[in-house]
């Protein structure tokens, strides 16, 4: 599995990401996990060679090297994870290749940031965000002041993708492609989480990588 971003064990969102990976591990007791670090500035073809992606939080040194990161695996079917900021590009990838928008048209700052701050999550039922839950609503923690424009989710849903998990004032927290074997993003990280190792969230991810693994040859 890659790990799209620019490592920095030291980083609030980082280390954990490490212990998530560990998690899986364990998890797949009989299988073998392995995982690769992809800094933003080197992301090329060899990515569609893998099984999962995983597009990690800021800072970037290449916003750029993470969007095409998310275009290759949503045109190769490669089951991706967006957390934070891979939320934010893997929807402005969508955004600009498909729907035809400009980068500009798809983030706005949040009008109550939700840095360092647990948010109460809803799912919508039937979505591939309430399946990985397992649950119709979640806490879960933020770093982060950008969200979606809400200005852009209509044309958004036009071109197939679903916004499906809210805060308690409606706004978008959570979005995918059903048309794709597993692409979801969150803007909460679910690696922060100490309620469940790994997160079921990221657990869903890793099963489809698994699938993908299996199926391929």
């Amino acid at each position: 599995m890659a790990l799209v971003g620019d490592r920095q064990l030291d980083a609030s969102s980082h280390a954990p990401v490490t212990r998530a990976i560990d998690d899986l591990k364990e998890a797949f007791s009989g299988a073998e996990v392995e995982s690769t670090w992809f800094p933003t500035t080197a992301v090329d073809r060899s990515l569609s060679e893998y099984d999962g992606v995983w597009l990690l939080g800021s800072p970037y040194e290449s916003e750029a090297g993470v969007i095409t990161a998310a275009g290759v695996a949503r045109r190769n079917g490669i089951p991706l994870l967006g957390t934070c900021g891979g939320l934010q590009l893997a929807v402005t990838e969508f955004a600009t290749q498909v729907a035809g928008m400009d980068e500009e048209e798809v983030l706005v700052p949040l009008s109550c940031s939700v840095g360092s701050n647990e948010c109460l999550v809803l799912a919508t039922s039937g979505s591939l965000f309430e399946r990985a839950l397992g649950a119709k609503q979640t806490r879960e923690t933020y770093h982060c002041s950008y969200g979606l424009n809400p200005l852009a989710l209509q044309i958004l849903t036009e071109h197939g993708m679903s916004f499906t998990g809210f805060d308690p004032d409606g706004v978008v927290r959570v979005a995918e492609l059903p048309a794709h074997p597993f692409f979801l993003g969150t803007l909460f990280q679910p690696e922060l989480s100490v309620r469940a190792n790994p997160h079921p969230i990221i657990r869903a991810w890793a099963d489809a990588a698994y699938e993908r693994n299996r199926t391929k040859g």
